[in-house]
């Protein structure tokens, strides 16, 4: 005579999985980039800016903050380490180091100020759209918007470079921080376009 099957344990039963703690390495890397923001700021403004050995450190710490930044995301949401903490201060992370770097370089008088005032102007803006939508969607970064991440970061890391003077690092940091720029709006204006259709979305009567 065979034993009756056994039922399995129903998956409520069994309890969930426990939320991850915020005491994980993905966060530890946000909070290593925000630690690294006043550090970057001071040895790119110390002397002037002028000091070529500052100017490499400086560019050193923001490419560490940088590539934090690319392993963080990936490693939480590989290992199951995504938190609260880590959804908000990631983003904070990016825009205090990226911001700290567009207006460090306007106040050394080696990045126009209308193009860090327009950035700047965009990434809070998209944050704050983020916010007005919230309660009818999510917006999610766009290719676009990934790919003026990564026009930003190659741009801003040129200009930090403290061999201005040589032509070919100038002139290949302008021309990537203009294609920065140009991303920069064009996604910006993207992200208002969809905030507003995903408004429209959801006030629109259900058939």
């Amino acid at each position: 005579m065979t034993n009756p099957p056994t039922n399995p344990v129903p998956r409520a039963a069994s309890g969930a999985l426990s939320a991850p703690s915020a005491w994980n390495v993905a966060n530890a890397l946000t909070v290593l980039r925000l630690v690294l923001v006043p550090l970057f700021v001071w040895l790119l403004l110390r002397d002037g800016g002028t000091d070529d050995g500052n100017r490499l450190l400086a560019t050193a710490a923001f490419v560490v903050a940088i590539v934090t930044d690319r392993f963080d995301g990936d490693i939480a949401r590989r290992w199951n380490m995504v938190t609260n903490f880590g959804k908000i201060a990631d983003p904070i992370a990016d825009k205090a180091l990226t911001g700290a770097a567009f207006i460090g370089l306007s106040i050394l008088g080696e990045l126009p100020w209308w193009v860090t005032v327009v950035v700047l102007v965009r990434e809070w803006g998209v944050t704050l759209l983020r916010f007005w939508v919230i309660r009818h969607g999510v917006m999610p970064a766009s290719r676009g918007g990934k790919l003026k991440t990564v026009l930003q970061a190659i741009a801003l890391g040129l200009y930090l470079l403290p061999w201005q003077s040589v032509a070919i690092i100038h002139w290949t940091a302008v021309a990537f921080m203009g294609a920065a720029v140009i991303v920069t709006i064009v996604t910006g204006l993207d992200y208002v376009g969809r905030a507003l259709r995903l408004r429209a979305a959801a006030k629109r009567p259900l058939p």
